[in-house]
């Protein structure tokens, strides 16, 4: 299977994890996300939209105010692809930056994520 892809695929997934409002924020991980999809970082081990939303809202919690951007890394094939990312307050230094690993189904939406976090802030 090869599915091309784009940096469209991180600006979509950086909006979904900006997406404060509950009822959009759903819409887009639907949209995004199989209804199998997995994600997995070293603060979290979900399934499913619902697992996936709840990760999005908590990082939300953890983090007011501050914002996900594209990372400086893209890079895709067959149908996996993996990038960085980097949250922080908007036009300001990132606090944390992380790396994704992102695997696509045949129709194009994300089947599983594995995350890791490079920096993240102080305790």
């Amino acid at each position: 299977m090869t599915i091309i892809m784009d940096n469209t695929l991180v600006e979509r997934y950086v909006a979904a994890w900006n997406e404060t409002d509950a009822e959009a924020r759903a819409k887009a991980v639907a949209e995004l996300w199989t209804e199998d999809a997995t994600y997995t970082d070293p603060l979290a081990d979900v399934a499913g939209h619902d697992g996936i939303a709840a990760v999005i809202q908590g990082a939300q919690g953890m983090f007011p105010g501050l914002v996900f951007t594209p990372g400086e890394v893209y890079d895709a094939h067959h149908h996996i692809a993996r990038f960085t990312w980097h949250l922080g307050p908007a036009d300001g230094e990132p606090v944390a930056v992380g790396f994704d690993v992102v695997e696509l189904a045949e129709d194009g939406r994300i089947r599983r994520v594995l995350g890791f976090l490079d920096r993240v802030p102080a305790a």
